[in-house]
């Protein structure tokens, strides 16, 4: 028999990963179109679990089923671990992920230190009051001179990945699915439910 979960985003890749993730374990994981579910609640936390939280809380009101919903960001340590909590917006402020992927490599163009770091943060409630536990992963990197490759989604493209010597926009989803910030977060998410 599946199991159900509701997950907070209306981000197709992000949907995917989670659905490829889960699917083994028996879960069938839904997103607000799937439920004809129109919400977008505000991200106003200060950090990455609070922003998950707001999307959780806010889905589990309206959601028939355990809502899991995560935060993520890219934080490069020689701009202060910018653009960090604030990674989606800064995109879109400027235009989208291209521009700001250019952005950041123009800052950091006399800069030596060009290490990153993925972050993200699940955030689970089995229901609207339920107490949320939390999930983390970070993936350790570093910002390429250019993007490379048109695999992945977000700021992937610039991303080298420490563990897997490997670009997040060349590499394959079982290299992803394996070593990125939100497959480890997932890991931690996933041994949860099997126990």
């Amino acid at each position: 028999m599946k199991r159900e979960l509701f997950l907070a985003t209306n981000n197709q890749h992000k949907l995917e990963e989670y659905r490829e993730m889960l699917f083994p374990l028996g879960y069938l994981v839904y997103s607000p179109k799937d439920l004809n579910i129109d919400l977008d609640p505000e991200e106003s936390g200060t950090t990455y679990r609070e922003n998950a939280y707001l999307k959780a809380k806010a889905f589990a009101k309206v959601s028939p089923f355990p809502v899991i919903a995560d935060d993520s960001g890219v934080e490069v340590i020689a701009l202060n671990h910018e653009p960090g909590l604030h990674s989606a917006r800064y995109a879109e402020s400027l235009g989208g992920y291209p521009q700001a992927m250019a952005d950041i490599i123009r800052r950091l163009e006399h800069k030596q230190d060009r290490s990153a770091d993925f972050v993200c943060c699940i955030c689970y409630l089995e229901s609207e009051n339920a107490k949320p536990l939390y999930f983390e992963g970070v993936c350790h990197g570093s910002i390429l001179p250019a993007p490379v490759g048109e695999n992945g989604f977000g700021y992937d493209p610039f991303f080298h990945c420490n563990d897997a010597d490997a670009d997040f926009g060349t590499a394959s989803k079982a290299i992803k699915n394996q070593y990125s910030h939100r497959a480890l977060a997932l890991r931690k998410f996933k041994l949860f439910l099997v126990i």
